[in-house]
């Protein structure tokens, strides 16, 4: 009977040793951290410090995943601002009476751009699907341009 009482204390001292060196332990305090920042969609801020932590312990594999994941929404917010930015560029020359075969050719180099762009983004499970389905939703609009500017 004694030995019942015992496993789960020692488990239960283990559990609070490591929760001590996770919380104490400066490289996984600052992966923590990062955790936080990837999750409120703070990407630079939680790259920088799963970088910092990275480079305190190379074996911090929490640091590790949440430098990869941070570096993958960071493509798709930049591939959704440049989207944007294309768009409005785009819709400026739309506004025109006549657009010429130059403004054309133009609106097929952003869009070829950013659907070239678009197959270089590669999801993870834990990509945030906001960033996903936005991306997604800038492909198809930028496909349907395409076409249309083709015809």
């Amino acid at each position: 009977m004694r030995s019942r009482i015992l496993i789960p204390s020692v488990a239960f001292l283990m559990l609070v040793v490591m929760g001590g060196y996770f919380l104490v332990n400066p490289s996984y305090e600052k992966s923590l951290k990062a955790k936080y920042y990837y999750e409120v969609g703070e990407y630079k801020e939680a790259l920088a410090l799963a970088k910092e932590a990275f480079s305190i312990d190379v074996y911090n594999r929490m640091a590790s995943t949440i430098m990869a994941q941070s570096i993958t929404s960071l493509k798709y917010v930049s591939y959704i601002d440049d989207a944007k930015k294309y768009m409005h560029d785009i819709n400026k020359i739309a506004t025109h009476d006549v657009i010429s075969d130059a403004d054309k050719a133009k609106i097929r180099t952003m869009c070829n751009i950013m659907l070239s762009a678009y197959i270089k983004l590669a999801p993870s499970v834990v990509t945030d699907t906001d960033l996903v389905d936005e991306a997604a939703r800038y492909h198809d609009n930028f496909e349907k341009l395409l076409e249309k500017v083709n015809k």
